[in-house]
Order: C-alpha cells, then structure tokens, then sequence
C-alpha cells in the first residue's frame, strides 16, 4: 500500500485501530534521525506506529513543500509506519500556544497512542524546545473531560525522548536500542530528504550520513552492540525482570 500523509484535522480522521507508539516530530526528519532504526524495529516487531509531523519543516535552502512532502512520503515508505500525519504547524515558529495545545491533544485522543516519543527537552532549536513542551501540555490535556475536543478522553502512559538536537551535547540516555538489524533502513529513510542531507552538502568523506552513522555506531559500542539509538524518560522505567535487559 502506497504511504498517506494525512493533513485533515484531526475531527476528520477515521482510524480503525489504535496506535501503539507515536512519533511526535518537531520537522519532517526529526522521527527517521532520532528514532528511524527504533521506528523500523518496532513495526518489524508487530507495533501499530505512527508519526506525527508538527509543521512543514520549510522553508530550507534547498527544499520546498512539494519537494519536502516526497521526501516524507519516501521515507515513509521506507520505515512502513501504519499512520503518518501533519499538523500543519508553522516552521520556525511552533509555539506552545494553547490552540496548539488542543489540536495536538486532539490527535492524542483519535490516534490513542499507548506511547509517545517526543524530542529530548534541551535543544538549540526553538522549534524542538517548544514541541517537546506542546507534547508534554497534550499529554495531560488529551485526558479532559467536557470539551470540544474529538474523540473519547485519552491519557498516553508514557513519553520517552529521543535525540535530534542541534547542541553538542555529551548526553547521557536512560536506555539504548540495539538497532544493528535495522540500520539500513534508518540510513535509507534518512537519505530520502535529499534537499536536507545531500544538495549542497560536501560530498567528501566525513558526510553528514558519515557522522550519523558514527554516532549510532558509538552508541551500539555502548551496549556491545554494532548500532544503537538512545532514548531518555523523565520517568522510571519499569521491568517484568531482570532478564530484560541485554
């Protein structure tokens, strides 16, 4: 099946089934460079995923809407997520405003996510400072009763945090995802926003998916593993057992 990027408010979705995990993204990109190798490991594993974009992620210097909304629609092919979406946001001045609160919390309550993933809360970029505070907002305004908003009341159990940050930050995650078997299809999904990553860009070694690589490589060292992708929480992780971990 050919993938959808829906772009209906959220009143006028018809979903069937919920969403296990949602992907909440700041840019289209942000999901397949933070989680893409996770994302692809977790539908592979069975998992209802889906991603919602917040905002176009144009104007850049090489890309367009058009141009952008390929490359999306590529890379969501790529990772074969069950739901991809956008809220129409603006770039470069999302806001945790409380329209924007109520429309996101609104896709909380029709995509009824078990989990969500939002962008880790420190960042350079003021459009993933305030995404991850709008997500957070959401989360707890998805679960009112007496409101406008559509769909039933909804309260997702949990947010982690991946990483796409524009700071040089030597961070340290609560967990890792060993995403040796899925690295090809992060680097593929990746690679599907050529306007972002290849045009323009030197194409002298080390290129950006040079230094992408190194750095899931890094974190696969970590945990003796080939590749790996972190995640924090602001809350404890629960265990059934010992025998979870690796």
């Amino acid at each position: 099946m050919a993938a959808t990027i829906h772009h209906e408010p959220p009143s006028q979705l018809n979903i069937e089934q919920p969403l296990d995990f949602l992907v909440v993204a700041p840019h289209p990109d942000d999901a397949e460079l933070g989680l893409g190798g996770t994302i692809a490991k977790m539908v592979d594993e069975g998992w209802r995923v889906g991603i919602l974009d917040l905002t176009s992620g144009e104007p850049t210097p090489h890309g367009s809407e058009a141009l952008r909304q390929q490359e999306t629609l590529k890379a969501t092919e790529t990772l074969k997520v069950a739901w991809r979406g956008n809220a129409g946001l603006i770039n470069r001045k999302l806001e945790a405003t409380l329209q924007a609160r109520e429309l996101v919390a609104s896709y909380f309550r029709v995509l009824r996510p078990r989990w969500i993933f939002a962008p880790y809360w420190q960042d350079a970029h003021p459009d993933h400072v305030a995404a991850t505070e709008l997500i957070e907002a959401a989360r707890f305004w998805s679960k009112l009763s007496k409101t406008q908003m559509p769909g039933e009341r909804h309260h997702p159990e949990r947010i982690y945090y991946y990483f796409c940050v524009h700071l040089r930050l030597a961070v340290q995650p609560d967990c890792i995802i060993d995403i040796s078997d899925h690295w090809d299809q992060k680097r593929e999904s990746i690679l599907a926003y050529q306007s972002q990553f290849v045009t323009g860009r030197s194409s002298e070694p080390p290129t950006m998916i040079d230094r992408i690589r190194d750095e899931a490589a890094n974190w696969g060292r970590l945990i003796n593993r080939r590749y790996g992708e972190p995640l924090a929480t602001r809350e404890p992780l629960a265990l059934q057992s010992l025998r979870d971990l690796i």
